[in-house]
């Protein structure tokens, strides 16, 4: 299995295919704050990692206050890092949960999501996971809920899909982006055009791959 601890080693260099992927991703999460409704704002970042991208931005965001954050992340040691970093910037309205992100019962009680990271996810899981993820995203997000999520572009590239996917899930596209990086990282941001009927599955929505 790969030791996720060491892979955030990559955001360490700042010429990495993660950090031009970082930069993109808090770039688009700053929007989707700032272009949430008025009032609270529920943020859910599912395999949320250290945390690199929504610590980087909530410290200094105009509508900090009226975020709510939620991280899951199933590694105890990445967990433990987001979570002293999140106190260390101030942030006590964001919780770091250790728990399982695949299954949807670990983050329940914090849905609709209003903005919803689904980052670092899509590359590592089958075809028919990300399938079954991005119908169950309509069931997680709020009506007008933003959801950014990122995937490779190496052959095969299953952008295209996954782009089409979102859309039959009622979601709009806000933006693509191709970065020419060694990784051929391609970053999505969709947003739910209204409230749907649609359910969260009983069992997980995705099983990582063994590396």
């Amino acid at each position: 299995m790969r030791d996720w601890m060491a892979w955030h080693a990559g955001y360490d260099d700042p010429s990495s295919a993660l950090t031009a992927r970082l930069e993109r991703v808090r770039a688009h999460l700053g929007h989707a704050i700032e272009g949430a409704p008025p009032g609270p704002v529920q943020l859910i970042s599912l395999c949320a990692g250290q945390g690199h991208d929504v610590i980087g931005v909530l410290p200094g965001h105009p509508r900090r206050d009226e975020v709510t954050a939620l991280l899951v992340e199933s590694d105890a040691r990445n967990a433990s890092y987001a979570r002293r970093r999140a106190v260390a910037a101030g942030l006590a309205q964001l919780e770091v949960r250790e728990a399982d992100a695949s299954r949807p019962e670990s983050f329940a009680d914090a849905l609709p999501a209003d903005v919803l990271l689904l980052c670092g996810i899509f590359g590592n899981v089958s075809n028919e996971a990300i399938r079954r993820t991005v119908a169950a995203a309509a069931a997680m997000c709020a009506a007008g809920g933003t959801v950014i999520w990122t995937r490779h572009r190496r052959a095969p590239d299953r952008t295209p899909d996954i782009r089409a996917w979102f859309g039959v899930g009622g979601f709009d596209e806000v933006a693509f982006d191709a970065l020419d990086t060694t990784a051929l990282v391609g970053i999505g941001v969709n947003r739910l055009r209204r409230a749907t009927d649609a359910k969260l599955p009983a069992g997980p929505l995705f099983t990582f791959r063994d590396r």
